[in-house]
């Protein structure tokens, strides 16, 4: 179980790591795969439908044409040879008779027999290439692990050529080395090469080189350096130069994307009346607090983002949304790419985009789709100012949403998990009564007691620990649902006494005269989708679900959503929960299959792309209202309020609805998610003082 959402790196964020922990004087071992000289020319790709990014029918273009591989002899080890091709860490599968569809052209390879450890497929064994008494039919396809490997980028075509690149950057400062602030903003930047790290000529350098050497160690912008401070530092020094000529457009992602020049190894003078290349980068505001630009970043005014991330479990990675017309929406990924990403992640404060992820692998959003065919230059400075088409339902779905993986700046803040902790030799608690919203770097930036720790006792059974997580859940109500169905029942109290029995009436409900008379109840649907990248699973396992044997059911979480009524100033005048009892699939997507059904004493969870539906006809499916007088009021309905499970984001987790009440009949209107509407639309609606992490203030 995961009590708490908490960032782990993923494959890439390994490679910032490394990256940067290098800038801290460790060693930093080589991440890139290495490619031998077979390969040359070859490049490789997936295709077909319908299928997700990482997978599809494998084509291979060779002597400038795309083929196919036969599934002749095929196995899962010459799957997990061409997943690393592809760029990915390795299969989970693979697929025959064309399952995604067959592809034209050549038919490259057939009766191809791996071992599942070449480098390169051209060091398996086949027919030959071209050598095949194969149809298309029978075109073989992979099902990859969705992790990249190290140094490659997230995109359908894969080159695979034997040269010198570009793999890593790092900044190194002039002075104070190891002893200066995280992250590092300025000073000389340093390229990992076969043999080492290298300084850059200077010779020609420009801002728009800076610009990208920035945007890959995760910060928006450049500014300019004291160059005469550096040109008599070098002067000082001894250099080791291994690349010049750098030309860059400043739209590129990686700086290996510019056009490079590297020194030979017999090359004795290397950049005559030059010196090492230098940069300083603008932290975003998520990050300039740690670098000593706080009050800088706070100077400039701050409006209303346009844009925003969803459904991710780091910073800088997440489902692209947009504010249009005062409510967000997602962007449809057809021609997303690495500029439009960049261009996001530099307008929320990143760097450059390590990804551009398409096929809604962020997880799928809901409402409306707002931009279609983004088309950006990487020059913008908002997703808003690169050309685009406004969309219809008809155009596109969920499934086609747009995301970003963003370069983050290390700042030496990361989460270790604590799976078995022992703190048998702990003898003193150093910190208690912390709150975090969850975007803080480090704890120290979370709300705590201070010096006063109220926890003194130490022991395993008064510390805290985490289990990290690369994913997680995310929840939401389809408030839609709740506006079609909303309605109010009497119900006879005769009717109610399971009910009462787990507490879903009011507390008037215990001084009634039962059996007779009757409860005015608020019912309506909850239909809970999970939109996340990780299946929704109740904290507690099996072993302790609670059975209550007035209704037949298991309780595997005690509250598992809070129904309120509220006054527009946020009173709260009638109350209602709903424990899981049944937490399960009710339906789900096209292409998912159910995971999780209560039967028989089953497994209780929420598939990531299904959705739970509790029916306005159910027990404790309400709120009793028999004590609320006529009014206007606010239906809020909250999701796993008490964080007991993780989510990628919370603060989705709460809808909200206008209501008008006249003591017979009520009308529920303008219902929505908590986050769905801009600032301003959502202070219009509320009226009364709003709420931060679910919980009303």
């Amino acid at each position: 179980m995961r009590p708490v959402s908490v960032w782990q790196w993923s494959p890439w964020g390994l490679l910032l790591c490394l990256l940067c922990s290098s800038c801290l004087g460790s060693p930093s071992p080589s991440t890139g795969p290495e490619k031998k000289a077979g390969s040359q020319g070859l490049r490789f790709r997936l295709a077909g439908f319908p299928r997700k990014p990482y997978e599809g029918r494998v084509e291979i273009q060779r002597a400038g044409e795309w083929g196919t591989i036969c599934d002749d002899d095929f196995t899962l080890q010459a799957a997990h040879v061409l997943c690393r091709e592809l760029g990915f860490t390795e299969a989970t599968g693979w697929t025959h008779s064309a399952k995604y569809g067959p592809g034209t052209g050549r038919i490259w390879l057939d009766n191809l027999s791996c071992s599942g450890t070449e480098q390169s497929v051209t060091e398996c064994a086949s027919r030959g290439w071209g050598n095949s008494d194969c149809t298309h039919d029978e075109d073989a396809g992979v099902i990859c692990k969705d992790q990249r490997l190290p140094g490659f980028w997230d995109s359908n075509v894969i080159e695979v050529e034997h040269h010198l690149q570009v793999e890593e950057v790092r900044i190194r400062p002039a002075v104070g080395w190891g002893r200066r602030p995280l992250p590092v903003t300025e000073g000389l930047v340093e390229v990992r090469l076969p043999d080492g790290w290298s300084q850059v000529c200077d010779k020609g350098w420009s801002a728009h080189n800076s610009h990208v050497v920035c945007g890959m160690l995760g910060f928006p912008s450049e500014k300019r350096v004291n160059a005469a401070f550096y040109r008599l530092l070098a002067q000082r020094q001894q250099h080791s130069f291994g690349l010049h000529g750098v030309a860059c457009v400043g739209t590129e992602a990686h700086l290996s994307l510019c056009s490079l020049e590297f020194y030979r190894a017999n090359d004795t003078a290397r950049c005559p009346g030059g010196a090492p290349a230098v940069v300083s980068c603008v932290p975003g505001p998520l990050y300039a607090a740690s670098s000593g630009q706080k009050k800088q970043q706070q100077s400039k005014p701050q409006g209303e983002a346009r844009v925003r991330l969803k459904g991710g479990a780091h910073p800088g990675e997440g489902r692209v949304e947009v504010l249009k017309a005062s409510t967000w929406g997602t962007v449809c990924d057809r021609k997303w790419d690495l500029h439009a990403a960049s261009v996001v992640c530099r307008e929320l404060g990143f760097g450059s985009a390590q990804a551009a992820l398409s096929g809604a692998r962020m997880g799928q959003g809901m409402g409306a789709i707002h931009l279609s065919e983004v088309r950006c230059s990487g020059q913008e400075l908002s997703l808003w100012k690169c050309p685009h088409k406004n969309i219809t339902a008809e155009d596109c779905s969920h499934s086609q949403d747009a995301g970003v993986r963003c370069n983050l700046p290390y700042t030496g803040a990361e989460t270790r998990e604590t799976w078995y902790w022992d703190s048998g030799n702990i003898t003193e608690v150093v910190m208690s009564g912390v709150r975090c919203t969850g975007t803080e770097l480090s704890l120290d930036q979370c709300a705590h007691h201070g010096t006063h720790i109220t926890c003194k006792r130490t022991g395993t059974r008064f510390t805290a620990g985490v289990i990290c997580s690369e994913t997680a859940s995310d929840l939401l109500l389809h408030s839609a649902l709740v506006q079609e169905t909303a309605y109010i029942e009497d119900r006879p109290l005769h009717m109610l006494y399971c009910a009462a029995e787990e507490n879903c009436l009011a507390s008037s409900a215990r001084s009634a005269n039962w059996p007779y008379g009757h409860r005015r109840l608020l019912r309506f649907s909850s239909q809970i989708h999970n939109l996340g990248r990780a299946d929704f699973r109740p904290k507690a396992g099996r072993h302790s679900w609670v059975w209550h044997e007035c209704h037949g059911h298991y309780h595997s979480m005690d509250i598992f959503t809070h129904y309120d009524i509220l006054t527009p100033n946020g009173t709260k005048v009638a109350e209602g929960h709903k424990a899981s009892f049944c937490l399960e699939d009710t339906e789900c997507q096209e292409d998912v299959s159910k995971r999780y059904e209560c039967a028989n004493f089953g497994e209780q969870g929420i598939t990531v792309g299904c959705w739970d539906l509790y029916r306005h006809d159910i027990d404790c499916q309400w709120i009793d209202i028999t004590d609320v007088k006529p009014g206007n009021y606010i239906l809020q309905v909250v999701i796993n309020p008490n964080f007991e499970v993780a989510e990628s984001d919370f603060t989705n987790n709460a809808m909200k609805c206008n209501c008008k009440y006249d003591g017979h009949r009520i009308w529920v209107h303008n219902c929505h998610i908590g986050d769905a509407f801009s600032e301003e639309a959502n202070r219009r609606f509320e009226r009364y003082p709003g709420q931060t992490s679910n919980q009303i203030i």
